[in-house]
């Protein structure tokens, strides 16, 4: 199984963020962490997790980096007993809060894969996404990570800003693979409600060819394309794990956990989540629900879909998408290699 934790404080807001997160709250931060250790209790019973059985552990936000290592500790100790000797331990970081120490301190903890919030190596760019590192920065926080022997870095990339080109985007794949990383993830800018980019949509341009452009630029580079948005010689244990819809505990205010066939939303505000970090909400998800989930996500990975899942119908249609070869078939399969229609596809199986 899967474990997710959510760090939701953050040392700017993203102008295109519209993820769970606060620039203002950092002297709530060690009650957080206190509150964090509270649920994980709770779901290590609810989840009935047994020793050496979670695989992978993923430290998201907002922006884990602005948490010390010290507040982190209590929790990798309750964890430890459950975590599997190969596990694969993720923390997203920001370049200009992954200080060296912080670096290491999480290494200690047990933390062997950073994930970088770099979006660009363009300095004007990251200006008007509102991003808080340099160029400059970002090259030397991957550096340092790799000096302190992190087995696996990725970096994110961010693309269809307003302005962007296949020359700036050339430019940002270019100096991220000079770089000692092992993946890639590459997402399309989105205008969601709530951020301050909603206030000006135009901040994203229509550029469907800058999709494919960005995707074969890191695919001829020696990475595989695993999913819609990521790429990589390592393909991430814990994203594969989401696809694949196995069970995961999401902790933290704005977390999302998932068992069997029910959700479970955690409250969203950092003051009421630490008053009742126990407080969730659950909901019920119906087999038709699921089966249509397992159909989008497979098709928008490598994970595939399996046949024993379809209907005959479904099974008929997926057969017509092989024969127009828009799938690949194997003889538990049905596998889509262009992500890009991933929904198209999807959508005509459970016609």
């Amino acid at each position: 199984m899967l474990t997710y934790i959510h760090i939701p404080y953050c040392d700017s807001k993203c102008h295109y963020c519209s993820f769970n997160s606060y620039v203002d709250k950092f002297d709530t931060r060690r009650e957080y962490m206190q509150a964090l250790y509270r649920q994980l209790s709770f779901e290590l019973e609810r989840f009935r997790v047994q020793r050496g059985q979670i695989k992978t552990l993923f430290i998201g936000g907002g922006t884990p980096s602005t948490v010390a290592p010290e507040l982190y500790a209590p929790i990798f100790e309750l964890l430890s007993p459950y975590i599997s000797q190969d596990a694969e331990i993720t923390t997203e970081a920001n370049p200009n809060s992954a200080t060296e120490s912080w670096l290491s301190g999480m290494q200690e903890l047990g933390v062997n894969r950073v994930s970088f919030g770099v979006q660009s190596f363009d300095a004007d760019k990251l200006a008007a996404l509102n991003r808080a590192h340099t160029p400059q920065q970002a090259r030397d926080a991957v550096l340092v990570a790799k000096a302190l022997g992190f087995e696996h870095l990725s970096l994110d990339l961010i693309y269809n800003y307003r302005g962007d080109t296949r020359a700036l985007l050339e430019k940002d794949i270019t100096q991220a693979f000079k770089l000692p990383i092992d993946h890639i993830s590459a997402y399309e800018l989105t205008i969601e409600d709530g951020t301050r980019f909603s206030d000006t949509p135009e901040a994203r341009q229509e550029n469907e060819a800058l999709a494919f452009f960005v995707a074969e630029e890191i695919k001829k580079r020696g990475f595989t394309h695993y999913e819609i948005s990521n790429f990589g010689s390592y393909q991430s244990r814990h994203n594969k794990g989401y696809w694949k819809l196995e069970n995961y505990i999401g902790a933290g205010a704005g977390a999302v956990g998932f068992m069997e066939d029910r959700r479970f939303y955690p409250q969203t505000g950092i003051e009421a989540y630490i008053a009742d970090p126990l407080k969730t909400v659950e909901e019920p998800l119906t087999e038709e629900e699921l089966l249509t989930e397992k159909i989008f996500l497979g098709l928008r990975s490598n994970i595939g879909i399996a046949r024993s899942i379809l209907s005959d119908s479904m099974l008929k249609r997926a057969d017509i998408l092989c024969e127009e070869k828009k799938l690949t078939a194997t003889p538990t399969h049905f596998y889509n290699e262009n992500y890009f229609l991933s929904d198209e596809l999807a959508l005509y199986i459970l016609e």
